[in-house]
């Protein structure tokens, strides 16, 4: 599985910014996609995630109400629309895939989001 983000960069607090993932490969074996994100000096955190049946959601408190997961299936593609954004959100962005058949989950290269007060 090979996925590729889109979408980062410079923005001021209380923009908008849509990332996109764009997945190839053997996405059929996907179960779950997901966006994390890694700031200077910290541990990658979960920020949402997907499921590829049925389209569950997920997010962790610090975007509920402000970040959007979701998916276009037959593009294999994944966007994460944020929304009122802060400087705490500013981070590397990664796109993850899961599945039981894949044996190990996949990640993008990352995507810079910086918000700026």
């Amino acid at each position: 599985v090979q996925l590729v983000e889109s979408g980062g960069g410079l923005v001021q607090v209380g923009g908008s910014l849509r990332l996109s993932c764009a997945a190839s490969g053997s996405t059929f074996s996907i179960d779950v996609m997901g966006w994390y994100r890694q700031a200077p000096g910290k541990r990658r955190e979960l920020v949402a995630t997907i499921t590829t049946n049925g389209g569950t959601t997920n997010y962790a408190d610090s975007v509920k109400g402000r970040f959007t997961i979701s998916r276009d299936s037959p593009k294999n593609t994944m966007f994460l629309q944020m929304d009122s954004l802060k400087p705490e959100d500013t981070a590397v962005y990664y796109c993850n895939a899961a599945g039981i058949w894949l044996g190990r989950p996949y990640w993008g290269q990352g995507t810079q989001v910086t918000v700026s007060s």
